[in-house]
């Protein structure tokens, strides 16, 4: 396990680029813009998200994985964030903070791979202050034929891909946990028939 872990940390970078610098760095960019106080960036991975944190936030770039953080640390280190930011080990299902300290919880790529997403969810709402948001971008499950395949891939993605679901309903599992979700994009790579397809852009507001 942990010679996968640290293969699949050491290509993620290279893996992503070409997504990153076509489709998903400006919409991380749009995402992020105007963020203030406290933010957690949960499952921070090798840093994706760094560049596009205004300085006008703080935070805390929590990253259970070893390997990924370790490359976390070291793109903090070479100053390649736009704000402030610490790096936590803490995971998605106990968050680094006190009950309703947080402004906003940010997940990128992230709950299609947390082990348990509901509690992730609760978590995200524990700390957050009233009002506070949760941003997301991530690939979700689609419909029909493309749903029935993804279904089918589930297995094998998932031991390839350090533990992804790629046919998790996540706008669904976060209206669930209490929070009322603004959909502001859906999106896909080409080609559609890729089994991550369709992304989606949103946030969820802690009612």
């Amino acid at each position: 396990m942990g010679f996968r872990s640290a293969l699949f940390a050491s290509r993620y970078d290279s893996a992503t680029r070409h997504m990153e610098e076509t489709e998903l760095g400006r919409r991380r960019a749009a995402l992020l813009a105007g963020l203030t106080g406290d933010v957690l960036d949960v499952g921070a991975g090798t840093g994706a998200n760094l560049p596009y944190f205004p300085p006008s936030c703080t935070v805390t770039a929590v990253e259970p994985d070893p390997h990924m953080r370790r490359r976390l640390e070291e793109k903090v280190a070479s100053g390649a964030a736009g704000a402030a930011v610490s790096v936590s080990d803490g995971s998605a299902e106990a968050l680094p903070a006190a009950d309703g300290t947080i402004d906003a919880v940010v997940f990128t790529l992230v709950l299609c791979t947390v082990p348990d997403q509901p509690a992730a969810l609760a978590e995200t709402r524990r700390v957050l202050k009233p009002g506070g948001r949760l941003l997301f971008l991530e690939h979700v499950r689609g419909i029909g034929r493309h749903a029935k395949a993804q279904n089918l891939l589930r297995p094998l993605w998932s031991f390839a891909a350090q533990g992804c679901q790629i046919n998790r309903d996540t706008p669904a599992a976060i209206a669930a946990a209490g929070f009322a979700v603004d959909l502001q994009e859906q999106f896909s790579l080409d080609p559609a028939w890729l089994p991550v397809n369709p992304f989606v852009v949103g946030t969820g507001t802690v009612t």
